[in-house]
């Protein structure tokens, strides 16, 4: 997890600066530092896991989301996210596990 949640940070990065948010914008939605943003981007922080299938498009979406301004809370999505990479069912106990996401899902 701890490799994780860095790369997931690098990649939601990478994907709203992919999407037409600056540096400066893309760091503030995630609640980090442009020069963090800048250094994921560049490569020098973060770990460089290529995320495939569901996690990917996990991150796709999360990060459009986050520019539409539909996330209130992204902990729980990060969380989905991480379980998703990790390829295992959901043993979390906090509030930011998958289930308690379900919950808060709009549904269709």
């Amino acid at each position: 997890m701890w490799d994780l949640v860095p790369t997931i940070r690098a990649s939601l990065a990478i994907e709203l600066v992919n999407k037409g948010q600056s540096q400066a914008a893309s760091a503030k939605l995630l609640g980090i530092a442009p020069s963090a943003v800048s250094q994921y981007i560049s490569g020098k922080r973060g770990y460089r896991i290529e995320f495939q299938g569901e996690t990917k498009e996990l991150i796709e979406k999360l990060a459009q989301d986050l520019i539409d301004n539909a996330v209130d809370d992204f902990v729980p999505r990060i969380c989905k996210i991480c379980v998703s990479a990790r390829g295992i069912e959901s043993n979390c106990n906090s509030t930011c596990g998958p289930k308690e996401q379900e919950q808060n899902e709009p549904t269709e």
